[in-house]
């Protein structure tokens, strides 16, 4: 592992990362998308009514901006486990150590979890009104799915981080929370 311990976040890490954060700069991971290409069962959906999460989906060319934590000094132990028991749950992201550019123009080593396209609980196949729809009704232990997405969004916009999928996405799951039910 290396010291200090980076750690790169694309999705609900960005306004729950949830270890001791010394430094936070914003940063972006190329050759890579923010993408809700894996299915949840544990935390925004259920194995009978599945939600969505994000997950890095490889993509040359592209890139994903995204947030650049520094775990507090003596705490990357600890940070390393929890970070594990939270994200490799089902073992659909991979672990990964990739160069990750910061806002600052300083390159460095970070901590990535990217999906692993050959799990059970990929879907990169998805347009984005089938995504929409299944984000609108799942729920997981830890809420809605739809509080995940809305969350995440906010955050991406208080960071001046334009993302038109997951915009197109928020928009749409309100309007079908504003439908009535069939």
């Amino acid at each position: 592992m290396p010291r200090p311990l980076w750690v790169f976040g694309y999705g609900s890490l960005i306004w729950n990362p949830g270890f001791p954060v010394e430094q936070s700069v914003t940063a972006r991971l190329d050759g890579w998308r923010r993408s809700f290409c894996m299915t949840s069962i544990h935390y925004r959906g259920t194995l009978s009514v599945p939600g969505l999460v994000l997950a890095l989906d490889a993509a040359p060319g592209e890139g994903c901006a995204g947030v650049a934590f520094r775990a507090a000094t003596g705490t990357e132990a600890e940070t390393l486990a929890a970070l594990r028991e939270r994200e490799l749950i089902s073992r659909a992201y991979l672990e990964q150590w990739l160069p990750v550019e910061l806002t600052t123009g300083e390159t460095v080593e970070a901590l990535v979890y990217v999906i692993d396209p050959a799990h059970q609980q990929y879907c990169g196949h998805l347009d984005l009104e089938t995504q929409a729809r299944i984000i609108a009704r799942a729920a997981g232990e830890r809420g809605p799915n739809r509080d995940y997405l809305l969350n995440t969004v906010a955050h991406l916009e208080q960071l001046g981080i334009d993302d038109p999928d997951l915009c197109w996405l928020a928009t749409r799951v309100r309007a079908l929370g504003n439908e009535p039910a069939s």
